[in-house]
C-alpha cells in the first residue's frame, strides 16, 4: 500500500489528506514538543492529566493530526528523566486515555501519531526549567548514555560506543513501542532521526564515524534508520502510516544537507514510510542555523522531490504563511508548535482567515466566528 496525496489543483492548507488508510480532513498538523512534565518519582515516562490537557487542547481547537512529544522506546533513550516513554504497559495505558480523549472530543475527527525516539548520547540531560544544565549524573537519577562513537556532544558525558548487541536492542525496542503504540490506539506512527538524537547521529557524518557496517559510507549511515522503519513497519497494520522526522541539513560543513536527505526519504518509502517531516539541526552544538520565519520550507521542498509527501515546520505562525506553503507546493502538510501553544485554537482562526467554513467542538459554538 502506498501513499494517497488529494489533490484538486494546488491544494491549500484545509484541503484534505490521505497517508494509507488515514484520512485527514485539512494539512494543519501538531508538531511534536517535549514538555518534561512526566513524574519520575511516581511513574517514570507515564504520561500524567498535564499531557491529557496539552494535547486534548488541540482537538478541540481543530488540528488534523497530533505528534506527540518524543516518546522514549527505552528508558535509556530518554532525553531527561522527566520525558515520555512508549515501552512499558503501564504508559500505554495512560497514552490511550489521551488518545481516547483526543478521538472524542473534535469536531474535525482529530488523529493522533506517537513520535518514537531514542536520545543516544544526547540522553540523560536535565530538563529545561530545572535550572540546572548538560547531563543528568547517577547520583541524581541519570544513566550511562549510548552513541555511534564514544565521542559526546558538547558538554555532555561521553556516550559508550554501541556494539552490535545494543544495535540489534535498539532496533527490537523500536518494535516493542510501535506494538505498544498500537494498542494504545495511535492512528499513525513517527520515526524520530532528527535534532541530533540517536538515529540523526548515525545518519550525520559529523557524528557517526564508524568504520564498520553501521558507518562511513552513506549507505552504511543510513542503515540504522532503515532497519529500525523495516522494523516498525512489520509490526504496525498495513493500513497505518508510518511517518519519519529528519534533520534534513546540519548547516555545518560536511554535514547532511538537502541532496542526502531527498535521497534518505527515497530510501526510507522504499522501507514503507509514507510522509517525511521536514525539520533541521541537532547534529552538533552551536551550528549556524539561520532561525527565521519558515527558515526550513526550502529544505522540505528539496526534500520533496523524491515523490515522498513532505511536512514543514519552523516559525510558521500566520494562517496566510501556512497556505502559501502548501498552495506553492513546497509541502504537503504544515506543523506548528510555538504558534499552537500560543493558541491552541489556531486552526479555528486560521479557517476564519482564510474564509473556511470550521465548525467547532458544540462547547464552543456559542463562542461564534474566530
Amino acid at each position: 500500500m502506498t501513499s494517497a496525496v488529494t489533490r484538486t489543483g494546488n491544494p491549500g492548507l484545509f484541503d484534505p489528506i490521505t497517508l494509507r488508510s488515514l484520512e485527514l480532513p485539512h494539512r494543519g498538523w501538531v508538531a511534536a514538543m517535549c514538555q518534561y512534565s512526566c513524574d519520575p518519582d511516581v511513574a517514570a515516562g507515564v504520561p500524567t492529566d498535564w499531557h491529557l490537557v496539552h494535547l486534548g487542547q488541540f482537538a478541540t481547537g481543530g488540528a488534523a493530526l497530533i505528534i506527540t512529544e518524543a516518546a522514549a522506546v527505552s528508558h535509556e533513550g530518554m532525553i531527561s528523566p522527566r520525558d515520555a516513554g512508549i515501552y512499558t504497559q503501564e504508559q500505554a495505558d495512560a497514552w490511550r486515555r489521551i488518545n481516547d480523549f483526543v478521538h472524542e472530543h473534535s469536531a474535525v475527527g482529530t488523529k493522533t501519531a506517537v513520535q518514537l525516539a531514542h536520545a543516544g548520547r544526547k540522553a540523560s540531560t536535565y530538563w529545561p526549567f530545572s535550572g540546572r544544565h548538560n547531563s543528568v549524573p547517577a547520583s541524581d537519577g541519570g544513566w550511562e548514555t549510548l552513541g555511534p562513537t564514544e565521542e559526546a556532544f558538547g558538554k555532555y558525558a561521553a556516550p559508550r560506543a554501541m556494539t552490535e548487541e545494543d544495535i540489534d536492542g535498539v532496533i527490537r525496542d523500536f518494535g516493542r513501542a510501535a506494538v505498544l503504540a498500537v494498542d494504545a490506539g495511535f492512528d499513525a506512527m513517527e520515526i524520530h532521526a532528527a535534532h541530533g538524537y540517536l538515529l540523526h547521529q548515525f545518519l550525520s557524518p559529523l557524528v557517526n564515524t564508524r568504520t564498520d557496517g553501521w558507518g562511513g559510507s552513506e549507505e552504511s549511515r543510513f542503515r540504522l534508520t532503515l532497519e529500525v522503519i523495516r522494523e516498525v513497519r512489520r509490526v504496525i497494520p498495513e493500513t497505518m502510516p508510518l511517518l519519519l522526522r529528519i534533520s534534513a541539513s546540519d548547516w555545518t560543513e560536511g554535514g547532511i544537507d538537502g541532496a542526502v536527505s531527498a535521497r534518505l526519504a527515497k530510501c526510507a518509502a522504499e522501507e514503507g514510510v509514507d510522509f517525511v517531516d521536514v525539520s533541521s539541526g541537532g547534529a552538533v552544538p552551536a551550528a549556524p542555523i539561520p532561525v527565521g520565519p519558515g527558515y526550513q520550507v526550502a529544505l522540505a521542498e528539496e526534500v520533496r522531490t523524491s515523490g515522498v509527501p513532505t511536512g514543514a515546520v519552523g516559525l510558521i505562525s500566520d494562517p496566510h504563511q501556512a497556505d502559501a506553503v502548501i498552495r506553492n507546493e513546497s509541502a504537503d502538510v504544515v506543523l506548528i508548535a510555538r504558534a499552537a501553544l500560543r493558541d491552541p485554537h489556531w486552526w479555528m482562526r486560521a479557517a476564519h482567515e482564510l474564509g473556511h467554513e470550521f465548525v467547532p467542538v458544540p462547547q464552543y459554538e456559542r463562542a461564534g466566528g474566530f
